[in-house]
């Protein structure tokens, strides 16, 4: 099937044509035509299958039906929600490539960036709006942004979004929109929370579910190393003597853990970075592109943050901690192997991490293949359950004391500084 069987316009199919698209992805296939009909769509795939085309190409269309039949809008006709930042920018930057003429008038509403030139793009008169849920929420409190007008309405990574703790704030956000409006909610898997979302959101959705890449590893090689906690990091730069691994990819499951490991990697020489969501806007971009041209070797990314890195030709990714989801490793894992590419995914696991490992094997139905032949062996047993309980309590005491000592101390700069303000 090429995109001309998809119901699109001759504009739409030009400027596809000159972009160098020859043929339509999967969920594309199964999507775009019933957007255009204007039914709602409940579409299950996983990042990197083309989700963004397949509601940004009914979009357009529909838009500039609106503009034949000589129609004026008074707001904005779409509205596409998305869990973070980098991938409401991917989002915009798809719209921009689909462009035809007159050009859709779009405004990407995030966080960590001064809302200013957001809040004059909507008073300017927008087409689209693509936003995170939190700045969204907060400038419709603010009063600067209605939803009354919009009649297109995307969920884009709902799965994201609700690991996020976005559910009070898309509840918000969907309790003003239109009851008329075409639906068309994505996710990249399908937990009993998308399920209850989707019967509450969509009217007679049309279902497309794209089968988990977990099925099709052949292009991907996956490798494991066993180790000990405190020998992680030598082993990880044992690894990245391999001058093999131009570019990679490395996962941790949180925020600090990837500005800890990122640290140790440049303080080791290696040019490297970080990615998350405590990240100002601008230090995000700017990882992002040194990563996408090279200017750095290693991109360390918590999950989330990943969500919004989309490179074709990404040869490895290393799993620094095991994530406990298998669908969450699947995801990891497909940053590789794009395009009719090979990839290599490593992953080095802890005692402590052996249970998630064995899951992820089991939804894989293989083994992962162990390297053994490494300077850092695995020599510990996993904690017994009295002793993971007891290492959790003095973890969480030191935590405390930490958060304690923080605060004292901002307390007594808090002090100093009243105590040697100039007088009035």
């Amino acid at each position: 099937m090429s995109f001309g069987n998809l119901g699109l316009s001759p504009q739409l199919l030009n400027r596809i044509d000159d972009l160098g698209f020859t043929e339509p992805t999967p969920i594309q296939k199964g999507s775009v035509p019933p957007a255009l009909e204007g039914e709602d769509v409940l579409g299950i795939a996983e990042t990197g299958s083309g989700k963004t085309a397949a509601f940004v190409l009914p979009m357009i269309q529909q838009i500039e039906k609106f503009r034949e039949n000589g129609q004026h809008r008074k707001g904005a006709f779409a509205l596409i929600l998305s869990p973070t930042r980098e991938l409401a920018t991917q989002i915009q930057e798809t719209i921009d490539d689909l462009q035809i003429h007159p050009k859709v008038k779009s405004v990407v509403l995030v966080g960590g960036v001064s809302q200013h030139g957001q809040v004059q793009k909507l008073k300017a008169g927008v087409d689209v709006i693509v936003a995170t849920p939190g700045r969204l929420v907060d400038l419709m409190q603010q009063g600067l942004v209605r939803l009354g007008t919009i009649e297109y309405f995307v969920l884009d990574e709902a799965d994201r979004m609700l690991d996020l703790g976005f559910k009070r704030e898309i509840d918000t956000i969907t309790s003003k929109l239109p009851r008329n409006k075409q639906t068309l909610l994505f996710s990249a898997t399908m937990p009993d929370s998308i399920r209850t979302m989707s019967e509450k959101m969509l009217r007679k959705p049309v279902l497309v579910e794209l089968a988990s890449k977990s099925h099709n590893k052949e292009q991907i090689e996956q490798q494991l190393y066993l180790t000990n906690r405190p020998d992680k990091k030598d082993l990880l730069l044992h690894i990245l003597e391999n001058p093999e691994i131009e570019q990679v990819l490395v996962f941790t499951r949180t925020k600090h853990g990837a500005d800890r490991l990122c640290r140790h990697l440049v303080k080791k020489k290696v040019k490297a970075d970080a990615i998350h969501g405590d990240k100002r806007q601008n230090a995000r971009d700017r990882a992002l592109s040194d990563f996408k041209e090279n200017r750095i070797r290693v991109l360390v990314a918590t999950d989330v943050a990943s969500r919004g890195i989309d490179i074709q030709a990404l040869g490895h990714v290393i799993n620094y901690e095991i994530p406990n989801e298998p669908e969450i490793y699947v995801h990891r894992i497909g940053r590789v192997g794009r395009a009719g590419l090979t990839g290599v995914a490593i992953s080095i696991a802890e005692p402590e991490e052996l249970v998630d490992l064995r899951n992820i094997e089991k939804h894989q139905k293989m083994n992962i293949s162990e390297i053994k032949d490494h300077p850092f062996p695995q020599t510990d047993k996993p904690m017994t359950a009295t002793e993971k309980k007891e290492f959790n309590k003095q973890k969480n005491l030191i935590k405390l004391a930490h958060i304690k000592s923080s605060r004292e101390n901002a307390k007594k700069k808090s002090t100093h500084k009243r105590k040697n303000s100039p007088k009035r």
